[in-house]
């Protein structure tokens, strides 16, 4: 006769392995897919996926944001791309820290050779930086980008502006000065980084009119541009998804803690010819 016991270690043993077993799975899955993609456009392809996480047992939902360490996985992983090779960049993300979205579309903005940033669902804020960098912009008709105009503590830096210009400068307290101050300089800042990003993309009139939609408070901060919105105002966006990052979006599933936002397969690539 069998052991309970050893019944209920077996039963617990299969019940740890088996996650741990579907996920690595899962892993070969995806970056057989990533492969498949950069086989089939000549890229290097790097994916920023942010899903919400679920802390194990507690179940507590933690949503993921663009983060210092995604900033420097993404930046090795271009530094390991040849000038020559051209760039596919699959964003879903809800946006995350100013100064590594930044450094991350400065980055992809340096590249010499050509950079697609797909979004088959969306890339709010610090997301449509990245957009923004890109030599060519792909979008889902149903996926979304959004606003970048910055946020100063709780507030919309040109509702902070608005407040301060409707009130007399006697009614105003200091604290309220200061953060109108900081929200001058932060629009300010913020447009200029949008047209930098948009040189050599769109024309002058364009980049002045884009970035005025995006950073100048007309929208929420949460507000949903459309794909069809995006390019009515005058981005370089295509409406046609290929289905291979729909089936690579598929392999990123609710996920447990501890899987990096950021996947690439980390190999320099070279040229046929190329000196070693």
């Amino acid at each position: 006769m069998v052991d309970v016991w050893t019944v209920l270690v077996v039963v617990a043993v299969i019940i740890l392995v088996l996650p741990i077993a579907g996920r690595l799975i899962t892993r070969i899955r995806r970056i057989r897919m990533i492969r498949t993609i950069e086989e089939m456009r000549t890229t290097r392809v790097i994916t920023l996926i942010h899903r919400q996480e679920r802390v194990a047992l507690l179940g507590i939902p933690l949503v993921r944001y663009i983060t210092i360490p995604d900033a420097e996985d993404i930046l090795r992983a271009i530094r390991l791309t040849p000038a020559t090779m051209p760039i596919d960049l699959v964003v879903h993300t809800p946006g995350g820290l100013v100064l590594p979205a930044e450094q991350i579309a400065m980055a992809l903005k340096r590249h010499p050779a050509q950079v697609t940033v797909f979004v088959p669902h969306y890339a709010m804020s610090g997301g449509t930086l990245l957009c923004l960098a890109a030599s060519r912009v792909v979008m889902d008709e149903n996926a979304v980008l959004g606003p970048v105009d910055p946020i100063i503590g709780r507030y919309p830096a040109a509702s902070i502006l608005y407040a301060a210009r409707i009130k007399d400068v006697n009614e105003v307290d200091d604290e309220t000065l200061i953060l109108a101050d900081i929200a001058g300089k932060a629009s300010g800042q913020m447009q200029e980084f949008v047209r930098t990003m948009l040189a050599g993309t769109v024309d002058p009139e364009s980049r002045a009119r884009i970035a005025e939609a995006l950073t100048g408070g007309i929208w929420t901060h949460d507000y949903p541009i459309t794909c069809r919105e995006a390019v009515g105002i005058g981005l370089p966006v295509s409406c046609t998804m290929p289905e291979e990052i729909f089936r690579l979006m598929d392999l990123y599933p609710q996920a447990m803690p501890g899987r990096s936002a950021v996947e690439y397969l980390p190999v320099p690539y070279r040229k046929k010819g190329d000196r070693r």
